[in-house]
Formats: structure tokens, C-alpha cells, sequence
């Protein structure tokens, strides 16, 4: 039985280019742990011959020669190809295309593309010679470019002028949705309530890697303890880990910016303040980074008083970047503090139920959940995706003219703003009526709009929340994983 879970539109389209009689270069970008190299098998399971190469990770004195030598092994393993000393990339492109059928449908994935690259500052040249003078003259042969580095890609691969018509197509794979990480809990699922795969994804997102560690027996907060409360755990090792390996040299600066996203979105002259960094170029560069690596979403505020969100520029000082990934958010706000004596294993006997604000941690780690499964609040509101002008957090300064208001999640199309309240406790009491009604007040909408009042809860309701009709619309956090 299959446990690869997901991805079946992504698998489709990668299946539509395996069945071209002609050749494909394809680019396959992700966050770590995203599941690009294990996409890429799933897919070749159908090809006649697939071959994997992955460069060696980042280290000081790291050679190109030593890379070469890694892959010289691996196509020695998956070939017939003698183990041979190779000395440049051409030589190595040369030998791998000769150890090719003359028919069939053939993949090469080249993962950690940037890795592969190191010591070698025309490897992209190289690739690009490769691809024309070899693997494109053979019929139905797919190459991938993958890496977690998704800056080297879209600089030496998609926004490279050699490369000009000749990628086929472009794979980013985004997190799972919450319907795809409720096939992690398998049988047992019918029996886990919501609201405890809720807890659990509240510090993973939809990481499948994570989803793996994932043990069905156990509760939530007990997998979560395993995983970020101990010292061996993986996710309490996992943060340096992905800024190591990803970032490198630059490791540095881009802890310093995600830092200073914990606690809310900002602006990037915030950033730049809190960080000791002028704006512009490097500063840009890792704001790009980081958010071509899944970890930051860039938002620009819609505009609610007239116009849309397409009326702000990119350019402009309104954009709004945001820390977008569970478990990034998790790692610095709860567990980062904590390191010292989590390596010293006193949370070894602590229930985390019992930690102060913990209830409030999963609240707004729901918030960030919900935020990241859009597609499931739109089906749940009957909205199709192409009648949004924007949607996310919304931000509304005091003025002397009006009231400031903080809205969770606000839905704009051409005539309607969807004002949606975020809820995880255990009771929802009746107080969210007002808190809702003070923020519609506040906002200043055009008479030519309407208000629709949305409340996406996980919990019990106090019934005059219900028998009111007080809301438009009433979402359980059930429907967020519904097909």
C-alpha cells in the first residue's frame, strides 16, 4: 500500500511531461524537509530508468573535486559506468549521458543543485552545455534541477538569460494541506479528534518530513514534547540545521530577520531597526530569500477604504512580511527560550499542558494554520479563488479619524470584505460578538461594499453564538479538512 501522501495535481502535471516525446528540463524549488526529492521518485516510478545525484552539504574546504568525486560514486552504484576519477563537470555530464539507453523514458534528478555546484563558479555554464549538446538531443528524457536553495536556482537557472526557453516546467511545492495531513494519522484517524491534529500541526505545519515523526499512540503534546522538549528530539535540532545547511555564510543575518518576525508582521524599515541593517540591496535580497524558501510570506495590506490591494505597489513601504512557517514560528517563540534547560532534559518530566500560556501558544499557532490553508476557507465560504483581490492579515492603524482594529484574516473581492475571526479554546464564549462588532466598526468600508462576518473556530460555541445568527458565516475547524 502507498504511503505517499498527496501532491496529485503536482504529480499529474510532472506525469504530462514524463509522457513528451521530447526531452524537459524541469526546476523542482522547495522549503527543507518539503518532500522535493521524494516527489521527484514518486513520479519516476513510471519511467524505464531513473538516476538520482545530490552534492555534498556545505562545509569549510568543501572542493568541487570532492563533489565530482560523490557523484563519480553514485553513477558508478546506478550504472554500469566504471568508478572513475573525474575532473571537470563537462567530463562528468559526458560520461553519465553515454551510460543512457538508446530508448525509453529516462529522469535524472541533480538535487541540492547549489550544493552540487560548490568550488565550481561556472556550473550553471556547465549545466546549460549539458542539457544542449547532450541530454536534449536524447527523446523522452526528463532533467530536474532541485535544491532547497531557491534563490541559486531562480538566479543561475530561471532568471539566467542562457537558459532562455528551455525549462519545461517549474515545480514549487508548497506545504500540504490540512486534508493531505490527516492521512498521517491512517486508521486512527477516525478515532483523533480534530482539535488534537490541530495541536500537532500547530507546531509542524504541513512539513511531511515532520508528519513523519508523527506517532499515532501518542497525544499531541506528547509528540510534540518528543520532538521539540528534548534534546535528541528532531525538531529541537532541525532550526540550525535549516539555516546551516540553506544559508551558509549567510546564516547569520537571516536568524536576526526571523527573529524579528516573532512577534507579528513588519514592515521592512521595522526590520531593518531591529536588526541593525540599512534597507535595500543585501537586506532585500534576504527578505527574497527567505521568502522563496517558504518561511516568510511577503503581504501587501488591501486597501479597504477604496480600491484594491493591486492599487499598492511592491515597492512600496506598506509591505508587510510575515513568518509564515509552523514550525519556525514554534521553534522561536517556545522552544528557543527554553534550549538551556531542554538540553539539560528538565522538560523531560513536564506535562505541556501544564505550561503557562500554552493554550494560548496553540491559539496562535492555529491562526498561522488557517492563514497557510486559504483554499480551505474559501470552499468553506463558497468564494472561488478568482474573485479575491486579497486576503490575509489585516492591520489597521488610530488615527484622529478612526478607531485602530487587528482582524486575523480579511477577504476582499470586488464587492464584498470578508471579516474572519480566528478562535481555538476550549469555550468560545459570547464576548466574540462584541470584539467582532467593534472591529466592523472600526472599519472604513466604501457604501458600495458589503460586510460579511466570519468566525473559524476550533471548540464549543456558547449557544447564543448560534441561536443568534450573530455570525454570516460559522466554520468548525472540521471543514478545513474536508475534501
Amino acid at each position: 500500500m502507498s504511503t505517499y501522501y498527496g501532491r496529485q495535481q503536482e504529480q499529474s502535471e510532472f506525469h504530462g511531461v514524463m509522457a513528451k516525446k521530447t526531452s524537459s528540463l524541469v526546476t523542482c524549488q522547495g522549503r527543507r524537509r518539503i518532500g522535493k526529492s521524494r516527489f521527484i521518485r514518486e513520479c519516476a516510478k513510471g519511467a524505464d530508468v531513473f538516476l538520482e545525484f545530490s552534492g555534498l552539504p556545505p562545509r569549510p574546504g568543501l572542493t568541487k573535486h570532492e563533489q565530482l568525486a560523490v557523484f563519480a560514486e553514485q553513477l558508478a552504484k546506478q550504472t554500469r559506468a566504471p568508478l572513475l576519477k573525474l575532473e571537470s563537470w563537462p567530463s562528468a555530464f559526458q560520461l553519465l549521458s553515454s551510460q543512457l539507453p538508446d530508448k525509453g523514458t529516462v529522469v535524472i534528478l541533480l538535487d541540492e543543485i547549489s550544493w552540487m555546484g560548490i568550488g565550481e563558479p561556472d556550473f550553471a555554464g556547465h549545466i546549460k552545455n549539458a542539457w544542449d549538446e547532450l541530454f536534449s538531443r536524447r527523446a523522452k528524457t526528463v532533467v530536474v534541477l532541485c535544491g532547497s536553495v531557491t534563490s541559486w536556482i531562480e538566479e543561475n537557472i530561471l532568471n539566467n538569460t542562457g537558459f532562455v526557453g528551455r525549462c519545461s516546467w517549474q515545480f514549487h511545492l508548497q506545504p500540504l494541506s490540512l486534508t493531505e495531513c490527516a492521512q498521517f494519522w491512517g486508521r486512527a484517524g477516525s478515532r483523533i479528534s480534530t482539535t488534537e491534529k490541530l495541536r500537532f500541526l500547530a507546531a509542524t505545519g504541513g512539513i511531511p518530513r515532520y508528519l513523519e515523526e508523527l506517532n499515532v499512540k501518542e497525544t499531541a503534546e506528547q509528540n510534540i514534547a518528543r520532538l521539540c522538549f528534548h534534546p535528541s528530539g528532531m525538531l529541537f535540532n532541525e532550526f540550525d540545521s535549516i539555516f546551516h545547511d540553506i544559508f551558509n555564510r549567510k546564516a547569520s543575518t537571516y536568524r536576526q530577520i526571523v527573529h524579528a518576525l516573532v512577534d507579528g508582521a513588519k514592515g521592512v524599515d521595522e526590520i531593518s531597526r531591529r536588526i541593525g541593517r540599512e534597507r535595500g540591496g543585501s537586506l532585500s535580497l534576504a527578505l527574497s530569500d527567505l521568502e522563496s524558501s517558504g518561511f516568510v510570506k511577503k503581504d501587501v495590506p488591501p486597501s479597504v477604504s477604496g480600491g484594491t490591494s493591486k492599487t499598492i505597489r511592491p515597492g512600496q513601504r506598506h509591505l508587510r512580511y510575515r513568518l509564515s512557517d509552523n514550525y519556525l514560528r514554534f521553534y522561536l517563540k517556545y522552544v528557543e527560550p527554553n534550549r538551556a534547560q531542554i538540553s539539560k532534559s528538565r522538560f523531560k518530566s513536564t506535562a505541556l499542558e501544564q505550561l503557562d500560556q500554552w493554550d494560548t501558544i496553540m491559539g496562535l499557532q492555529f491562526e498561522n494554520l488557517v492563514l497557510e490553508n486559504l483554499d480551505a476557507v474559501l470552499k468553506a465560504l463558497k468564494l472561488p479563488r478568482h474573485l479575491v483581490l486579497s486576503a490575509g492579515p489585516y492591520h489597521q492603524n488610530r488615527t484622529q479619524r478612526r478607531t485602530g482594529c487587528q482582524i486575523d484574516l480579511l477577504i476582499q473581492t470586488k464587492r464584498c470584505i470578508y471579516l474572519c475571526e480566528l478562535k481555538f479554546k476550549g469555550q468560545i464564549a459570547p464576548r466574540v460578538i462584541k470584539e467582532v462588532d467593534q472591529k466592523v466598526a472600526a472599519l472604513k468600508v466604501p457604501k458600495t461594499k458589503s460586510v460579511r462576518t466570519v468566525l473559524i473556530y476550533d471548540g464549543n460555541l456558547a449557544p447564543i453564538i448560534e441561536e443568534e445568527h450573530v455570525f454570516d458565516f460559522l466554520i468548525p475547524s472540521h471543514e478545513l479538512f474536508a475534501n
